[in-house]
């Protein structure tokens, strides 16, 4: 009996462990949420959708090679895209002319052919500003998606404690849910171990492409945006999003964000105030 319950205790010890030093001080400048004037959504969850599956649907299919594999693992997934024939047969016409580079888009390009403009994550200009989202392309309406955040989701009761020491990243959705948008140190580990956990066989059930310098999904910047001025208000908002059971399967490697545990997945995305 004893046994049982120390081994209990060591699966659930962290869960009891106090949240002193994430909960002392809830500053803007390192808690990140949704404030109580940005509860009703201004963009519809149907909308939002609508813009995901476009622009996950543009990068799959722009993105060949590399889905080949899960294309033949999945047939059923295959028979959705008739254009993926057309675009097979140029990216055979490339090779035979030596001209793919004319073929293959990075991601950034991608986005701007999908929605009409293009972000890129770099440092500031500004003395002290830090890193940055930017617009490199093209003219954001207000109301558009302008990038998510990536990140694990904690629920309020999971334990979050050492991530959450000197961390920056944590983004708090209005129910208490917790993003930790960190890509460094033991948030970088346990965002990877996740995704590893949820893979099944060549399906990724997110992004960890986020985690590195190389890119996948273009808007998984939401972490790194930011108003550095006390003059003038931000031009993006948070807003929260509930990814559906229906999700197609094949476009999940485009969402940058796992679950602690395996529930409901949560993302948060950044929409355009003004235009």
């Amino acid at each position: 009996m004893l046994r049982a319950l120390w081994s209990r205790w060591e699966a659930y010890k962290y869960r009891f462990v106090p949240w002193i030093a994430f909960n002392l001080r809830h500053k803007r400048r390192t808690l990140r949420f949704v404030p109580e004037e940005s509860k009703d959504k201004i963009v519809s969850d149907e909308d939002v959708l609508k813009t995901l599956l476009k622009t996950f649907r543009a990068l799959f299919i722009n993105d060949l090679g590399r889905q080949m594999f899960l294309l033949n693992f999945l047939p059923e997934v295959k028979s959705k895209y008739p254009e993926l024939q057309t675009v097979r047969s140029m990216i055979s016409r490339a090779k035979d002319d030596n001209l793919q580079s004319q073929i293959f888009f990075n991601p950034e390009e991608i986005l701007f052919n999908t929605l009409g403009f293009s972000i890129t994550r770099s440092r500031s200009s500004l003395i002290s500003a830090g890193t940055g989202v930017f617009v490199t392309k093209g003219f954001i309406p207000k109301g558009t998606v302008v990038s998510m955040y990536p990140g694990t989701v904690y629920e309020k009761y999971e334990p979050i404690f050492f991530q959450s020491i000197g961390n920056s990243f944590i983004f708090r959705c209005i129910d208490g849910v917790l993003i930790d948008g960190n890509d460094k140190g033991i948030s970088k580990a346990i965002y990877r171990s996740c995704s590893k956990r949820d893979q099944l066989g060549p399906l990724k059930m997110s992004d960890a492409f986020w985690l590195t310098n190389s890119v996948q999904n273009p808007l998984a910047v939401g972490q790194y945006v930011n108003n550095c001025s006390t003059d003038k208000s931000a031009n993006v908002c948070y807003q929260e999003f509930d990814v559906p059971e229906c999700f197609p399967v094949e476009f999940r490697q485009y969402l940058p964000n796992i679950k602690y545990s395996h529930e409901v997945q949560r993302i948060v995305i950044m929409k355009e105030k003004c235009g």
